[in-house]
């Protein structure tokens, strides 16, 4: 595997780099521990709907991962999304998505909306495995640290099956997202997981109504399951989910780091 870009700041490494997937190029990045050699923790994740692999916030927690703990993570751009598509057909999407999420257009998911989304997640299951295995298989990674999935939103639509047919993964933060009539696969895949899972919800959500977000959060299997609801819509969660999000990654996955070298980081 050839890195495309690789830049180093604040002591964290960002490398770029494309696999071939089914005829797809799938554009990915990980983050690392500048000078990282041998396996530590690995979090996988998935970006929201109209988003990309370097969107901002997942960008903000890989770099204090690796500063804090020591972790290596890993984004890919979704079917449909980031580098995989024009620019201007990512505006066209960023405009169309926003508008559900502020409740300007209707948010209902209509049966060729709900095949679309079941087809992206499928084509975007075994882009996800294939770049789980390129990353064991980089030396600052390797195959034997723990892995954990983080994705919301667009992020829980595709995570939720791919976490459901991936063993190796040990915990997962889903949210924005929900069990509704008809999703058949949804349901039978979320059943599936029975690892650990901390679930935020927004109450007044345009996106995900709320008795569809609790449906899925009691889908699950896991004997260790935490629904954190928040008032407000699909964009406002608040900034504190973040360090329960650190804390729950902690307790699943260890830290590749020492108390001493944490502290320096902050």
């Amino acid at each position: 595997m050839e890195f495309t870009d690789v830049r180093s700041e604040d002591g964290v490494t960002r490398r770029s780099f494309t696999l071939s997937v089914a005829g797809e190029d799938v554009p990915a990045v990980i983050w690392a521990p500048e000078g990282a050699s041998g396996p530590r923790p690995l979090v996988l994740m998935g970006h929201g709907g109209s988003q990309h692999k370097k969107t901002p916030g997942i960008r903000a927690r890989a770099v204090q991962y690796a500063q804090r703990l020591g972790y290596a993570t890993l984004a890919i751009d979704a079917p449909g999304h980031g580098d995989r598509i024009s620019r201007q057909e990512a505006a066209t999407l960023m405009r169309e998505v926003g508008a559900r999420v502020r409740g300007e257009a209707p948010a209902g998911f209509t049966p060729e909306r709900m095949r679309q989304m079941g087809e992206r997640s499928r084509l975007a299951i075994p882009e996800w495995k294939a770049a789980l295995d390129a990353a064991q298989g980089f030396d600052f990674v390797g195959s034997g640290g723990p892995i954990g999935y983080w994705g919301v939103s667009m992020g829980t639509a595709i995570g939720v099956p791919f976490v459901a047919s991936e063993p190796r993964i040990t915990c997962a933060v889903f949210g924005l997202a929900g069990l509704r009539e008809g999703a058949t696969d949804m349901a039978q895949a979320a059943a599936k997981i029975a690892i650990p899972v901390e679930f935020v919800f927004q109450w007044e959500d345009a996106v995900a109504p709320r008795e569809a977000g609790v449906a899925l959060f009691n889908a699950f299997a896991s004997a260790q399951k935490t629904m954190h609801i928040n008032p407000g819509g699909h964009m406002d969660i608040p900034d504190f989910e973040g360090a329960s999000w650190e804390r729950f990654f902690v307790r699943h996955l260890g830290a590749a780091v020492t108390a001493k070298q944490a502290v320096a980081a902050e």
